[in-house]
């Protein structure tokens, strides 16, 4: 009856002690993600802190005299000088530079996402001799250096026949979808993947030819796709400097990259640089209203193939 009855009590006793490990291992996973959060959040909170100080000290230094930059650099201004941001956009002619790099950005935007979406639909949905070599082409050019490109480049289009290239509009446009070609066609390669081949084949049934499938069917359901990488297109473009300091020497059609470095060396030690602020805030607020206002559709495209 002894043996029996310790049996049973250490057969009882198993479901507790089962329960009390899962509660132990319950409470050990807890505590190692409360450190993870803490750990997850204190870096987001370092990281926002590198990227949004530098942002507001320029924000307030736009609006304090040079003086005052200088000597108390990390103050809040006294008095709000409006007028450097007048001075900057009249005198050192960044509404000139603004315009042109509106020019060229949506220029250049504009053609690297249709010329990108086509290709990225083409490589995506159809079968042919040499597609694989073509996609890894496109792929390939997005590691190549853009610094071992900038002299023979500049050449290229200084002794392009019939057609100025070089300190025009239409040269940097050129340049610019060209260096954003490659990683538009291999992220809309990827997108159009992972949109429903029936919707198309639907369309092709009704009579629809290959370009009006494409333009009137595929294109607007790949609308998160073309808002996420237009998204990157019109930061990386619009931050150039590189390519517009080689191939754009005419200081009429300089952007505001190249404007604003060449104000920054022009000034010394004795310049307006609350104007110099005011301008490159100038410079940093298109980007960042479009990010704000895009926000949302940046994150749906990018997550629209892993939530398939």
């Amino acid at each position: 009856m002894t043996t029996e009855t310790n049996a049973v009590e250490k057969l009882s006793a198993v479901p507790g002690q089962r329960s009390d490990g899962r509660k132990s291992a319950g409470k050990r996973r807890g505590a190692e993600g409360g450190v993870l959060n803490v750990f997850s959040h204190g870096m987001l909170i370092v990281w926002a802190l590198m990227v949004g100080m530098p942002l507001l000290w320029v924000l307030w230094s736009s609006f304090k005299s040079s003086g005052d930059i200088l000597t108390t650099p990390w103050s809040l201004p006294g008095k709000l000088h409006v007028e450097n941001w007048v001075n900057a956009w009249d005198k050192a002619n960044i509404g000139r530079m603004f315009l042109n790099t509106l020019i060229v950005v949506g220029g250049s935007v504009t053609g690297t996402m249709v010329l990108g979406s086509m290709a990225g639909y083409v490589l995506a949905r159809f079968t042919f001799p040499g597609n694989r070599v073509i996609y890894y082409l496109f792929v390939a050019g997005m590691s190549f250096p853009v610094f071992m490109l900038v002299i023979p480049l500049f050449f290229v289009m200084r002794d392009f026949p019939g057609i100025p290239l070089l300190a025009t509009y239409q040269g940097l446009i050129a340049v610019y979808i060209a260096y954003s070609l490659p990683f538009t066609v291999f992220f809309m390669t990827s997108f159009f993947r992972t949109l429903p081949t029936s919707v198309a084949e639907a369309a092709m049934i009704d009579g629809a030819s290959h370009a009006r499938t494409f333009f009137q069917v595929m294109l607007p359901m790949a609308k998160p796709g073309l808002i996420s990488i237009g998204i990157f297109n019109f930061l990386g473009q619009w931050n150039q400097y590189l390519l517009p300091m080689v191939l754009n020497q005419d200081e009429d059609k300089y952007v505001l990259t190249q404007g604003l470095a060449n104000i920054a060396l022009q000034q010394g030690y004795e310049g307006d640089w609350g104007g110099l602020m005011a301008g490159m805030m100038i410079a940093m607020l298109p980007v960042l209203l479009v990010y704000f206002i895009f926000q949302r559709q940046v994150q749906a495209g990018l997550t629209a193939g892993a939530i398939k």
